[in-house]
């Protein structure tokens, strides 16, 4: 299955799909109120984020809490951040940046 890059005003998403139309489905379907400005099939399968293009120089600790809960969030931010919080009883403040600088290194 080939790999799409979907590019809105506001996020890139990166999934997997049978075709363009497919992939745009993706957008459509999580983010309603976005438009897809750019659509690319990837020539690969995989997909590499390179740190220092993101301003990533230091050596970071990926938080295995903040990685959980992004997993059983399936990857909504708004959910992960809430079960974070609820996990680690932080406030709203500090789980967001945790689990925003854990999807920036990559989650």
């Amino acid at each position: 299955m080939p790999l799409f890059e979907i590019e809105t005003g506001s996020h890139i998403v990166i999934s997997w799909a049978e075709d363009p139309e497919s992939a745009k489905k993706v957008v459509t379907d999580n983010f309603p109120n976005e438009e897809v400005l750019r659509l690319t099939k990837r020539p690969r399968d995989t997909w590499v984020i390179s740190k220092a293009a993101l301003g990533i120089t230091a050596t970071m600790d990926p938080c295995t809490t903040a990685r959980d809960c992004l997993s059983r969030a399936g990857g909504d931010k708004v959910h992960a951040i809430r079960l974070y919080m609820k996990d680690k009883g932080v406030d709203l403040e500090q789980a967001r940046k945790a689990i925003e600088s854990n999807m920036v290194m990559g989650w």
